[in-house]
């Protein structure tokens, strides 16, 4: 597997990650001797670089990759891992709190749960409105300093939350969702990143499996599966996006490629400091996925994968409007 680096700290990734909250949360029901086949099978493909939080499940995909990592050598895997949220007394979410003392406690469930004494990259999830950044990653460079975290970031922040966070501390990266259906990021916090040395890690590259062609109706996804409720995927909307979908396929199928993979390429293809990290909880779909970092299309294809990008827009936001407003959008 190729690497990239993220940020000036020299943060060495595979050039595909591997997300992993869909192996215990979010997309219905999830088997765990099946996702420790998966996460094992991308340790042989180098895919290294796993994503966790303590948001999922809450706290039971952490626990998970630290079962995956048990009689490995602990270097061989690269583990993100964030906080920010406050859970209730039956692990719901009530909140957010990124204070210093809840980053403390945070992190020490954290390590317990994946079994190890430190973290590779520690991320705060959410922007807390309540507790200034810098208060913030003041705490996260306490972290670092104490040997606990190796190198911090952010996820889904706007430019002026990075600048006031990267003076604070280096941030290694921003994790956001960054994909064929998703590039709000290209105006001003992908500029922002680069001016600042920081990479960026691209969440739900391929469109929440929907790029990959797999998803072909709403029946598809199981009863539990928390995409039926986001936007992108109800009523006409599905119907809308799956314009794009097609056109991509016809676009991967003329080069020997699928539609999952063309997506993936093109993420990479925005940046050599842009690490995708995919999700899946099947073996062959992670293999796929791995692939796509050796894909190699000529102009002429991603010439019409611009063009497709022009011609269909995509329909419904991102999330529903309570995690939306969730979102930093500051200048």
């Amino acid at each position: 597997m190729k690497q990239r680096t993220l940020g000036r700290q020299g943060l060495a990734v595979p050039a595909v990650g591997l997300g992993c909250m869909g192996m215990s949360w979010a997309y219905g029901g999830a088997d765990e001797a099946d996702a420790i086949r998966v996460l094992h099978r991308a340790l042989d493909l180098g895919v290294n670089f796993w994503d966790s939080a303590e948001m999922y499940g809450p706290f039971t995909n952490e626990t998970l990759v630290g079962r995956a990592i048990q009689g490995r050598r602990r270097q061989d895997v690269i583990i993100a891992t964030k906080f920010a949220m406050k859970f209730g007394p039956n692990n719901e979410v009530i909140g957010l709190d990124s204070s210093p003392a809840h980053i403390k406690a945070s992190v020490e469930g954290s390590l317990r749960r994946l079994g190890t004494d430190y973290i590779d990259l520690y991320y705060q999830h959410r922007l807390d409105p309540k507790t200034p950044i810098e208060e913030t990653v003041g705490a996260m460079a306490g972290l670092v300093k104490a040997g606990k975290v190796r190198c911090i970031g952010l996820s889904e922040v706007g430019p002026g939350t990075i600048r006031r966070a990267h003076a604070t501390h280096p941030l290694s990266a921003v994790q956001s969702e960054y994909s064929l259906w998703t590039r709000g990021i290209e105006e001003k916090v992908l500029p922002t990143l680069r001016a600042l040395g920081i990479g960026l890690v691209a969440y739900s590259p391929i469109g929440r499996g929907f790029l990959s062609g797999k998803i072909r109706t709403i029946d598809d996804l199981s009863e539990t599966d928390w995409r039926r409720n986001n936007p992108r995927f109800q009523g006409a909307n599905f119907d809308h996006n799956l314009r794009l979908v097609r056109a991509v396929e016809s676009i991967a199928a003329a080069h020997g490629a699928t539609a999952a993979q063309v997506a993936l390429a093109w993420v990479l293809r925005q940046g050599n400091d842009i690490v995708p990290i995919p999700g899946t909880r099947h073996v062959d779909y992670l293999e796929e996925n791995a692939g796509a970092a050796a894909i190699s299309l000529p102009d002429a294809a991603w010439a019409r994968v611009d063009e497709a990008l022009t011609s269909y827009d995509i329909a419904g936001a991102r999330y529903v409007d309570a995690a939306m407003r969730l979102l930093d959008t500051t200048e």
